[in-house]
């Protein structure tokens, strides 16, 4: 396939904007617990919110340049029922809402206990507010994930490997920048973000690595035989059935070499996966406020080449027409 850049920036901003804020849930709940210090609700949850809004919002800027028609971008939306493009169109907004409404209540204050569960768990409007925002970023991931892999004609995707890769990457890049917001802001935080980004990150490789085995073993169910119906054992293309490029060439095969491609795999298996974890596994040992930064960007440079080939690796069946120029 193709890979589209505005799919490709999409799909790792809102992302990291999903790991984000799941990240500074979980220190609220772990707070409410007391196995970490409660933190300064309009500082840090009110900027941190706004940050996370900042990543989904690019991503959605990112995505009207694939659209045809952006002004008609809104019609997706009525096809919910059967597309799962469709769902995401609707879990995106539904997510930034709440993530904004909940840094909105952080911000202002209103963080005194609406009631008490069995004594010990006092719920104001931020953990309800949160709640909604967490149950619609994972259903975004989800919804992101299907997306890909519900196309099962594409067996490269057409695994529960791709939801989780979709999520486990997104939520991995999202801690590791709240370990880096963290060590910017000050507080002490830094390293418990930087454990669970770790935790995330190896989860993520190993899911990745799960993939991308499970691609190269795969016997695929279309061949030039089946698509020109002919059932003998030696058949060769020649020719695409045109002198130059046309659209199914342009979208539906990247044009480049497979050296190049396979650069591109061993590049972002060092830098989403190998970089980040020599980085972040000693962050209990060290003081240093530059390197969760420095994890953070190359993790997320890492993530653009792990999207690019996540594309480029799904072979379309219409190639088999279309691989070769005469």
């Amino acid at each position: 396939m193709h890979p589209a850049f505005s799919v490709i920036f999409l799909t790792t901003l809102i992302g990291v904007g999903q790991g984000l804020f799941l990240a500074l849930f979980t220190s609220q709940l772990y707070s409410l617990a007391s196995l970490i210090p409660v933190q300064n609700s309009q500082h840090f949850y009110g900027m941190g919110s706004l940050l996370a809004l900042a990543f989904s919002g690019l991503g959605l800027f990112a995505s009207v340049f694939h659209l045809g028609r952006p002004e008609r971008a809104w019609r997706a939306a009525t096809q919910w029922r059967t597309s799962w493009l469709a769902r995401e169109v609707i879990a995106l907004p539904a997510f930034m809402f709440f993530v904004a409404l909940y840094g909105v209540l952080h911000y202002v204050g209103w963080t005194q206990p609406l009631f008490v569960i069995a004594d010990t768990l006092p719920v104001d409007a931020t953990l309800i507010v949160g709640t909604l925002a967490m149950i619609a970023a994972f259903a975004l991931f989800l919804c992101t994930g299907m997306v890909y892999a519900c196309m099962k004609f594409l067996q490269e995707w057409a695994s529960p490997l791709t939801v989780a890769n979709y999520t486990l990457l997104g939520l991995a890049s999202g801690f590791t920048f709240a370990a880096a917001f963290s060590a910017y802001i000050g507080n002490n935080l830094m390293v418990f973000y930087a454990q669970m980004a770790l935790v995330l990150t190896l989860l993520g490789a190993l899911n990745r690595f799960l993939s991308l085995y499970r691609n190269k073993k795969i016997r695929h169910k279309s061949s030039v035989q089946s698509a020109v119906g002919i059932r003998h054992n030696h058949i060769e293309q020649k020719s695409m059935g045109m002198m130059g490029g046309a659209f199914n060439t342009r979208e539906f095969f990247h044009g480049k070499t497979e050296l190049f491609v396979k650069s591109i795999k061993y590049i972002f298996i060092i830098m989403v996966f190998v970089i980040p974890t020599l980085i972040l596994a000693p962050s209990w040992f060290y003081d240093s406020y530059d390197l969760p930064f420095v994890a953070f960007i190359v993790q997320y440079i890492g993530l653009l080449a792990e999207r690019w080939y996540f594309f480029a690796e799904a072979r379309h069946p219409q190639n088999i027409y279309y691989q070769y120029i005469g």
